[in-house]
């Protein structure tokens, strides 16, 4: 299998902003209370949760799942001419509604989570890949 070739560089910068990006929007300044509430648990319940797991291992797995889609996203756009950051956040925009939205919304209705928690989840999900196609789109 041939890899595309994409420019790892602007990979790297997208999925640390994707990363610090996950830190503001589930941080008490955007929507950490909301999203805890949701998840019926309180504050103490998910930082017990979080103490009894492997934070660190979390922290790198967010990290990673960041890389590989600003490395999915780059090697999509590749296939595109005239590249910018608009057109890269629209695709980004794009391929979010095609691959996490239509994906990832049967899963909340079959789930019965409530509908606000998955606005949440996935609107983080729709301006990290925006966020993602503009750094890449610009940089490519």
């Amino acid at each position: 299998m041939h890899l595309p070739n994409v420019n790892y560089l602007a990979v790297l910068v997208s999925g640390v902003v994707v990363f610090l990006l996950g830190g503001l929007w589930y941080s008490p300044m955007l929507f950490s209370k909301r999203w805890v509430a949701l998840q019926g648990k309180t504050e103490e319940e998910m930082r017990a949760a979080a103490r009894s797991s492997s934070m660190p291992m979390m922290y790198l797995t967010a990290f990673v799942c960041g890389l590989l889609v600003a490395w999915t996203l780059a090697a999509v756009l590749r296939h595109f001419f005239r590249m910018s950051a608009p057109r890269g956040a629209v695709i980004g925009a794009f391929c979010w509604l095609g691959f996490a939205a239509a994906t990832s919304f049967p899963n909340a209705v079959f789930s019965m989570k409530p509908k606000a928690l998955w606005l949440i989840d996935s609107g983080f999900n729709l301006v990290s890949f925006v966020i993602a196609g503009a750094i890449l789109g610009a940089w490519r």
